[in-house]
């Protein structure tokens, strides 16, 4: 069941009004058999992997707050980790892992009998799996008690707007809003229902829209030339951006009808003056986690200019590995760690030029604002790119500068340019007083109809059909 589809707002509309004319004592067992039939409509047998990782989850967190012994604690903190580690890695890594093995046995004239598994990876695992390593882990630093209640428990793991593809909620936040009384709010209704607007706008009208040109060139990118090749790199950028941020909007949005307020994932990620600004402002839920749970964990920045060096390219293979089985994705996580190596090292030197320079704050921002954008556009090569050979095809492609350009899919163009201008327009709104969503809410009660029915037509007359998936939901 998509986002993007009728279906799912029949199916949301349903669970709202269930949720506000039942009792809140019985709220949760409306929504978790709704959630979980959410989740099941995927695939029903899905439904025995996640139940299998929440009762090790949910189980291994309750002997850890009642455990007296540091050791006993420590073991059950591991082996509760391990098991969903293990989960994660049968169903989403076994097979890159074999193959690659394979290969090397057989450049070492070894043998390597081992078959593949012929498994379907389960939706939403890799997002699943970090949400309940981050609550079993929060429960051995202490930091959040045990949950004893396996419906609340079960609902946090499934609730559905956040199930398959985030974002990475922390049982300190979202447990305590489902238990919580939610009354029925007007404010929320309105809210929510921008949010999921502006998400599906983003989504139909510019990422599936410029997904048309990108796939075009990156399933045959031997087949076209240098500017195509820049083109759709570009596009690219725009569309993964408009495809998850509409994801996380259609998902705050639905959270918020409830009542329930998720985590921001994106902060205008593409005007970071940095790569370190920018992943404070891309996917942050992630990026938190990882810093929460993996860097931090392995000696973040106390041990010195090395260590600190070796904790953020690990930090980041191993984010790059998360969001699929493939060199390729290793190789753009590697990519993001050196970036980030580069910026931790340079920075105060680069602070020491500008000033030197004397050039105005909003031109020194602007240079390293592009700077920026172009590094993280040249690590999305590796990310799109179907095969390692691609990428390089790709890479060498934009090398050899050509002006003429195929614009065999001229509607492309002109939809998607009327979309990312209006999107520019809303992201360029942004200032201390809020967002642009958050400015238009407070103007007089016909503009902000008027500019939410103009967004209904223009999603109704460019959006793309066909209830294209989300790129996250392979994750």
């Amino acid at each position: 069941m998509l986002f993007n589809s009728l279906d799912y707002f029949v199916f949301l509309l349903v669970c709202l009004i269930g949720f506000f004319l039942l009792p809140h004592r019985f709220r949760w067992m409306w929504l978790l058999p709704l959630s979980a039939y959410f989740y099941l409509s995927w695939n029903p047998a899905y439904g025995l992997v996640i139940l299998f990782s929440s009762i090790v989850g949910f189980t291994s967190g309750i002997i850890l707050e009642d455990a007296k012994s540091p050791r006993v604690r420590k073991t059950v903190m591991a082996v509760g980790v391990a098991i969903n580690l293990c989960v994660l890695f049968v169903f989403k890594y076994f097979n890159f892992f074999n193959s690659t093995t394979r290969s090397v046995a057989e450049q070492l004239d070894l043998s390597w009998n081992i078959p593949h598994l012929e498994l379907v990876l389960p939706i939403g695992i890799s997002f699943y799996t970090f949400q309940k390593i981050a609550y079993t882990v929060d429960i051995y630093r202490r930091e959040y008690p045990a949950e004893r209640h396996f419906g609340y428990f079960l609902l946090y793991v499934l609730f559905f707007p956040q199930l398959v593809a985030g974002p990475i909620e922390r049982a300190s936040r979202l447990i305590e809003q489902l238990r919580a009384k939610q009354n029925f709010n007007w404010d929320n209704i309105y809210a929510g229902s921008q949010k999921i607007l502006w998400g599906l706008f983003k989504k139909v009208v510019i990422a599936d829209r410029v997904a048309l040109y990108v796939n075009a060139i990156y399933n045959n990118p031997e087949q076209h030339n240098s500017t195509s090749c820049w083109l759709a790199t570009y596009a690219f950028a725009i569309q993964i951006y408009c495809d998850f941020s509409g994801y996380t909007d259609i998902a705050l949005g639905s959270a918020q009808l409830f009542g329930i307020k998720l985590m921001d994932n994106f902060k205008q990620p593409y005007f970071a003056t940095t790569i370190r600004d920018f992943w404070r402002r891309w996917h942050i839920s992630l990026s938190t986690w990882l810093r929460d749970y993996l860097y931090i964990p392995l000696g973040g920045s106390r041990f010195g200019k090395r260590r600190t060096q070796i904790n953020l390219l690990i930090t980041m293979l191993l984010g790059g590995l998360w969001h699929g089985a493939s060199w390729n994705f290793v190789i753009w996580g590697g990519l993001q760690g050196i970036f980030l190596i580069g910026c931790h090292e340079t920075i105060d030197a680069r602070d020491r030029f500008w000033a030197r320079v004397g050039v105005p704050n909003w031109l020194r921002d602007s240079v390293r604002c592009f700077i920026t954008f172009h590094l993280v556009c040249l690590s999305w090569v590796f990310f799109r790119a179907n095969t390692f050979q691609d990428s390089m095809t790709i890479l060498s492609r934009m090398t050899h500068l050509e002006l003429a350009a195929p614009f065999q899919q001229i509607n492309v163009f002109v939809y998607g340019g009327i979309g990312i201008l209006i999107l520019a327009l809303v992201e360029s709104m942004q200032t201390a007083r809020g967002s642009g969503r958050e400015l238009l809410s407070r103007q007089r009660w016909p503009v902000r109809w008027a500019c939410w029915y103009a967004m209904v037509f223009l999603i109704t007359l460019l959006g793309v059909q066909g209830d294209a998936q989300f790129i996250y939901f392979q994750f």
